[in-house]
């Protein structure tokens, strides 16, 4: 924890956030996996047909579902739960970060035509 909490300066956290659009090219490429932490109220209102669902509270306990040879990129509606599930993730040894916009952000880039720019 020492060590997560040392790269807390601005030259580091570029290494801890993810843009929608690069995420949408590596996850296209395979390179990382989407891991939705919202509650299952929030993903029962609105839902996303890719990814896993994994609501943050419930990560101590389902770690052996996520992949150890990808990138994982943890998101919620903003970034609030999901940075905080990043850092739980990293003290564990993944390699993670957090999609910077949100969930909310993904699918305003994704909405209408521009829907046909991830691979299901």
């Amino acid at each position: 924890m020492q060590e997560l909490v040392r790269k807390i300066v601005p030259s580091e956290m570029d290494g801890m956030q993810i843009e929608i659009e690069d995420f949408i090219a590596m996850y296209n490429e395979k390179k990382c996996e989407l891991i939705d932490v919202r509650v299952p109220f929030e993903t029962a209102v609105w839902q996303l047909n890719f990814g896993l669902k994994i609501p943050a509270n419930e990560l101590p306990d389902r770690l052996d579902e996520l992949p150890k040879d990808k990138l994982i990129v943890v998101a919620c509606p903003r970034t609030n739960r999901s940075n905080m599930a990043r850092i739980y993730l990293s003290t564990e040894g993944f390699e993670v970060k957090y999609l910077i916009g949100g969930l909310l952000g993904l699918m305003d880039a994704l909405k209408g035509g521009k829907a046909k720019g991830i691979k299901l």
